[in-house]
């Protein structure tokens, strides 16, 4: 096994190590977030998830970016056809975010130093509940094998998600279970 493609086994594994070993979901994505940027050589990752209306897109998680840069403004699905295209399944590579028309804060990667993004989608089945993106400080091409790696690093961030989801709606049930005997038991 090559270098490169050992980092990328290994950065994958950890990834899967985080997710098991936590149902907390901040402390999740933000592990995974940190494990890509470490992985990828790049300049900062985020997730991204659809908010209750599918309207925004929802921080979940960033690293590497500056607090001037998370605080730009809300991401709205109907004004970053980027986001658009991710949301259906596509992954996408902006060759440089600072000029493309599909990216909705142009003026802002420029200041925070960003050239190319790498898109894709987090999917459970076949709905898109978010996006990750990775941002380079470079105009970079990401080859095959940091594709691959990216999307599956999303399909992971989605199952983790959900997990997540389904243990919190148990403990719900459980609460609310245990809430409904303790009062039959004191009449």
């Amino acid at each position: 096994m090559k270098g490169k493609e050992k980092d990328y086994f290994m950065a994958l594994y950890d990834v899967a190590k985080v997710i098991n070993a936590s149902l907390k979901t901040s402390h999740v994505l933000h592990e995974i977030t940190q494990s890509v940027v470490k992985a990828m050589k790049v300049k900062g990752c985020s997730i991204r998830l659809l908010g209750p209306r599918k309207k925004k897109l929802l921080v979940g998680a960033i690293y590497g970016l500056s607090e001037d840069y998370i605080r730009k403004g809300p991401v709205l699905v109907k004004e970053s056809g980027l986001d658009q295209k991710v949301l259906k399944g596509e992954t996408i590579w902006l060759k440089d975010a600072q000029t493309d028309k599909d990216f909705q804060y142009g003026a802002k990667a420029k200041e925070e130093g960003i050239r190319s993004v790498l898109v894709v989608p987090l999917k459970v089945g076949k709905k898109a509940i978010g996006v990750l993106r990775v941002y380079t400080s470079r105009v970079r091409e990401f080859s095959g094998q940091e594709i691959q790696f990216l999307e599956a690093v999303a399909n992971l961030s989605a199952i983790a998600l959900e997990n997540a989801r389904f243990h919190q709606a148990l403990q719900t049930n459980y609460d609310l279970l245990l809430a409904h005997k303790y009062r039959i038991d004191d009449n």
